[in-house]
């Protein structure tokens, strides 16, 4: 089995080599420049690490790795759309660099083109491989609507955030990992098991995610810091606050404060609860329970240990 850095560059150059049209520029520059952009790769890493681990060269796997990967950056334009973001990887979003509806043309180009390289796989699991794909992209746009309708409630449980990031997070990296095993011929028990384990990863990737939105570096994490309290969205974080601190959030948000001052007053709220270090320990548990549904996978020690340590690595990060 290869190791991460054999994927990641497997990945860069193929992404690099997709051939677009020459015409209309203002529909798929935007592409080019979103793909360039860089990120974590996470998603298709996955599936070709997962395909890797049974059996079946990565290589082998590139149409669907590149076609997840095309897919999560075209949720990405329309979700920075929705959420107004400015900088999306150090760089200006899309809708900020052209418009609005250039990112939502350009994001719906990127969805066809997504469906249209994973369905370039053998004739004999095409259907199923085609079934779980939009199964997913299904469940992202609901996950998609629940943060929406979060944003004008109050009441969101932190039961009911968790929903809503596996849905709109995590199952996508769970796609992935089932996806790999699946094109690589896997048993219907290690496909379950290695779905488990990137659902799992993936809440524990978001949670990490959101921490890093307040007490993450700008220049290591390419985004604004403090984004999502500025935004009220219902992380962990403000759930938590609200549920355990109502007077003293509810004081700073009547306050109507600078950006910079909500978020150095809501943040010194979270301070005082100690949500950091708890944030710390559910996200440590997700990927504790990740690592451990392994066990049902059936994978070679290879394998396993790759998985194990990719999700310590994740948890860790700081970008």
């Amino acid at each position: 089995m290869h190791q991460s850095e054999y994927y990641s560059d497997l990945i860069e150059r193929n992404l690099a080599g997709i051939s677009y049209p020459e015409r209309p520029d203002g529909l798929y520059a935007p592409i080019r420049y979103t793909l360039e952009g860089g990120g974590k790769r996470l998603r298709p890493m996955l599936l070709m690490a997962a395909a890797d681990a049974y059996g079946l060269a990565p290589e082998k796997t590139i149409p669907q790795a590149l076609g997840i990967e095309m897919f999560h950056n075209f949720t990405l334009l329309h979700d920075d759309v929705m959420d107004n973001a400015f900088v999306r990887r150090g760089r200006p979003t899309v809708h900020r660099r052209w418009s609005p509806s250039v990112a939502i043309l350009s994001g719906d180009a990127m969805l066809t083109m997504a469906n249209q390289l994973m369905s370039d796989c053998p004739a004999e699991i095409s259907v199923n491989l085609l079934r779980l794909f939009n199964k997913t992209a299904m469940e992202v746009y609901e996950g998609q609507q629940y943060d929406m309708d979060f944003e004008t409630r109050t009441d969101v449980s932190v039961e009911e955030y968790l929903e809503m990031i596996r849905l709109k997070t995590s199952v996508l990296l769970a796609c992935a990992t089932r996806m790999g095993a699946l094109l690589a011929g896997a048993s219907e028990k290690s496909q379950n098991a290695i779905y488990r384990y990137g659902e799992l990863l993936g809440i524990a990737f978001q949670l990490q995610d959101d921490y890093l939105d307040t007490y993450g570096d700008p220049a290591l994490f390419g985004k604004e810091i403090g984004g999502d309290i500025i935004n009220e969205k219902k992380t962990w974080l403000w759930i938590t606050a609200m549920a355990e601190c109502p007077s003293g959030m509810n004081d700073v948000l009547a306050r109507k404060l600078t950006d910079y001052l909500k978020i150095k007053e809501i943040r010194a709220i979270y301070d005082g609860l100690e949500l950091a270090g708890r944030s710390h320990q559910l996200i440590e548990r997700y990927a504790g329970e990740a690592i451990a549904s392994l066990d049902e996978a059936e994978l070679p020690s290879e394998g396993r240990c790759f998985f194990e340590k990719l999700a310590s690595g994740l948890i860790s990060r700081n970008y």
